[in-house]
């Protein structure tokens, strides 16, 4: 079994200390975190201070490692992952990656009211039916000039 692909490694992403994750389950689903510590092949130690995420062993099944890194110490405390946290500018720079765009469009959407849901529609409407008409003018133009 080979790692790579013609010479490139298939995975870019390491569990590694110092990796932001994002927590998908748990009463912390969707907030972000940094592994401390590997307890063992299932389980990490993680802490989230500028996140309101309590230092915890977790399971890597609920945890998506993200391309985000931090520079701490193994078993660094609370205050020195904060303070990573905050130098590596993590969240700015989890909040332009297109993952974060997209959980919070869908996060955005699932809030909709049903009016909301129909002013979206009548939007989408409008849209197309002007790029149809100009679709449409272009094609007339085309043809008349064959």
């Amino acid at each position: 079994l080979s790692l790579s692909r013609g010479g490139k490694m298939v995975y870019q992403r390491y569990v590694e200390i110092g990796r932001v994750v994002l927590l998908n389950a748990g009463p912390d689903a969707g907030k972000l975190a940094v592994i401390v510590d590997v307890i063992d092949q299932n389980r990490a130690l993680i802490d989230g201070p500028k996140t309101g995420v309590s230092r915890q062993a977790i399971g890597f099944r609920n945890l998506a490692l993200t391309d985000l890194k931090v520079k701490i110490g193994p078993s660094a405390s609370s205050a020195p992952v904060a303070k990573a946290f905050e130098a590596a500018d993590v969240a700015n720079k989890w909040a332009a990656t297109a993952w974060a765009k997209k959980l919070a469009t869908r996060a955005k959407r699932a809030s909709l009211s049903d009016f909301d849901r129909f002013v979206v529609k009548v939007n989408k409407q409008k849209a197309a039916r002007i790029v149809n008409t100009e679709f449409n003018k272009l094609k007339k133009s085309a043809a008349k000039a064959k």
